[in-house]
This record gives structure tokens, C-alpha cells and sequence, in this order.
């Protein structure tokens, strides 16, 4: 069987929230091969999924919001940019089609979460499962008229899946589907963290060693901010990083959740997976406030909610008033269930059961 992974390429936390799930199922199935249509960069996915085969198909199923930096949404772009995706999709639909159908074999789709998976799925008549905390519908809803053709058409073609597995940390997702909920979706460290510790000459005390992660796009900060912590560790694939002495530059094949067993402590914007991950491995999260996304204000409270905490302003983040020396504040409610990604694999494994007993392969 081909489980064909759409995966958005708004960020790096679709694709590492999709390779814990396809981690999760190739050891359930390792003999069902796995196809990534995806934008996402090779090096990111080669780091994302490590070990597990799979067949990559450079495909931009959909657009997300286009960022004028980590923490800023530039609408008027992202509206152009939905505009000429529009015009290559049917080309790009035919070609991907047409190879899929040479595979000879039973087809499963998995969207996360690009509505235009929902066209796949049609012309191969193959189940569609959406993956998703939230979808692109409620993302454009708040950039106002312009966008309603968009949101519109994304909750139709979400309407056409047969499952959802409904993600935690979610937006609504209004979708008229049978739901499966499931806990935090986290990959597993592959590396040796005690090694690597040593190796990055990081602080004895875990919760003096921080991790500084603002996804793909990084964030321009300045590593003289560092120097009013002289007693923590500061490590992130930014390059300036290297600039302090107590900065530690990751190679960009290194991801952040091997070093979390040894870091106390997380400064990131609002971010799906870097929730998953943090909240997985026992990290605070010191979150760095975050305008124009409709995603940020429902992690922010999710956030309060479930995982340990303090809350930053852009302010205090550019000035390097980070609160690493006050305690970190305690969720209103309890955590989360852990292993989300198990759950999502075992749904997936079910419907592809389904879909051979039938007799498609």
C-alpha cells in the first residue's frame, strides 16, 4: 500500500508533526511504502524522518500564510500567492496522478493539512485522512472579504475527507467528519543526548541550558542579549548563536527535541510541534507573543492550559528580559496524553487494513 503524506509547507511543523505519525506507522507497517508530496526542503525532511524510507514528490499542494518574519503575517502577499498556485494545480494534479497510478498499488491519502489534498484523493477514489489542528479555513477567515472565496473553498474540500484525526492544541475544525482524538504528536530522539551534552559543553544543571527556536525562518536576535545570562547555555541553528560565548550553534541536521532531556527551558513564537515537543519532554516554554495568526492567541492559552510556562512580549524578547530566573508557571489543568503520534498511526493502519481487505492490494 502507498500512504501519500500531503504535507503543507507553511512550516517546518507540519512536516515534523506528519514524521512523527509516519515514523509511528512504518514500524506498525514496514513493508507500505511511504510517498512525501511535499515542498518542504530534502535536508528537512532527511532530518525529519531519519531512517524511514520514503519517496520524495516535490509538489506545493497549498500556500499557508506568507511571513514577513517569524512573528509577522503578510496577507496582501499571501493572497497573490494563493492566486498563482491556483493557476499551476491542475497541471500539477495530472502529473502527480498519473504517477500515482503507475504504482500499481492501493492508494491511502494523509493531508496535513492542504485542502487541495482533497482533489487527490478524488481522482485516485482513495480514502483521504486529514491530519490537522487546524485548517487553512480558519486561518483566513480573520484577513476579512478578499479571503472568502479561499476559506470557503477550504471547508468544502476538508468536508470531503473520511476521518480527521483531530489533533490537541486545535482551532475548530467544523468539517461535518468522524473524528479520532489523539494526544501530543512528538517524534523520539534518535541520538545520544548525554553525548551530545558533553560534546556542546552544556551547563550541568538542566534547566540553565535553553533552546531558542522560532521555526524555519529563524528570528534576527541579537547574541549580545545572551550576555545578561552568563550562568545558561543558549542553543538554535542561528548562526549568530556562535557570536557568545555561551551560544551553541546546531548543525541543521541536529533537531531541537535530542537535546530537550537536557535543556529546561524553551524561547520560541507560537508553534504546533514545538508545543508537542516541549510539553512531551518535560521543557517550559517561555512563549513570545505573537500577532496576525489566528493559531497564536489559541496556543498562547492552550499553552496556560496544559504546559509549563511564562509569557514574553516582542518587547522583552528584542531587550533580553527572558525571565530565565523566575519559575516557570504551572498549567491551569492537567498535561496532555503523550503519545498522539502511536494513536494517529494505529488509525491509520486500520484504514489501510480496511482499504486491502478489500482487495486493492
Amino acid at each position: 500500500m502507498l500512504i501519500v503524506a500531503c504535507i503543507s509547507s507553511h512550516g517546518f511543523g507540519h512536516g515534523s508533526r506528519s514524521a512523527a505519525v509516519l515514523t509511528a506507522l512504518h514500524r506498525l507497517r514496514p513493508h507500505w511504502r511511504l510517498v512525501l508530496s511535499t515542498a518542504l526542503p530534502p535536508g528537512f525532511l532527511a532530518t525529519a524522518f531519519g531512517p524511514v524510507p520514503y519517496v520524495h514528490r516535490p509538489c506545493q499542494w497549498d500556500v499557508g500564510v506568507l511571513q514577513a518574519d517569524a512573528l509577522g503575517s503578510d496577507p496582501a502577499a499571501t493572497l497573490r500567492a494563493l492566486e498563482a498556485l491556483e493557476s499551476r494545480l491542475p497541471a500539477q494534479l495530472e502529473r502527480e496522478l498519473a504517477w500515482l497510478r503507475g504504482q500499481g498499488e492501493a492508494v491511502l491519502v494523509l493531508g496535513d493539512v492542504p485542502p487541495a489534498a482533497a482533489l487527490l484523493a478524488a481522482g485516485l477514489e482513495a480514502p483521504l485522512i486529514w491530519l490537522a489542528s487546524f485548517g487553512w479555513d480558519a486561518i483566513y477567515a480573520p484577513f476579512g472579504a478578499a479571503f472568502t472565496p479561499w476559506v470557503e473553498r477550504s471547508r468544502t474540500l476538508y468536508g470531503r475527507g473520511q476521518l480527521l484525526l483531530h489533533c490537541p492544541l486545535s482551532m475548530a475544525m467544523p468539517w461535518g467528519l468522524p473524528e479520532v482524538a489523539i494526544g501530543l504528536t512528538a517524534g523520539e530522539p534518535r541520538l545520544d543526548g548525554a553525548a551530545l551534552a558533553r560534546d556542546l559543553e552544556l551547563h550541568p544543571q538542566r534547566d540553565r541550558n535553553v533552546l531558542i527556536s522560532f521555526g524555519g525562518l529563524g528570528l534576527d536576535l541579537d547574541p549580545a542579549l545572551l550576555a545578561r545570562w552568563p550562568e545558561h547555555r543558549f542553543l538554535g541553528h542561528d548562526p549568530a548563536l556562535a557570536e557568545a560565548a555561551n551560544g551553541r550553534v546546531l548543525s541543521a541536521s541536529m533537531r531541537p527535541l535530542e537535546l530537550m532531556g537536557h535543556c529546561g527551558r524553551l524561547i520560541t513564537k507560537p508553534g504546533y510541534s514545538s508545543f508537542c515537543e516541549a510539553m512531551r519532554y518535560g521543557v517550559g516554554i517561555h512563549l513570545v507573543h505573537r500577532r496576525g495568526f489566528a493559531e497564536a492567541p489559541v496556543l498562547e492559552r492552550e499553552l496556560q492550559r496544559h504546559g509549563w510556562h511564562r509569557l514574553l512580549s516582542q518587547a522583552q524578547l528584542r531587550t533580553g528580559d527572558w525571565q530565565l530566573d523566575q519559575p516557570l508557571l504551572a498549567p491551569r489543568e492537567g498535561p496532555l496524553p503523550a503519545h498522539g503520534a502511536q494513536q494517529a498511526a494505529e488509525a491509520i493502519a486500520a484504514w489501510g487494513a480496511e482499504e486491502s481487505g478489500r482487495g486493492h492490494g
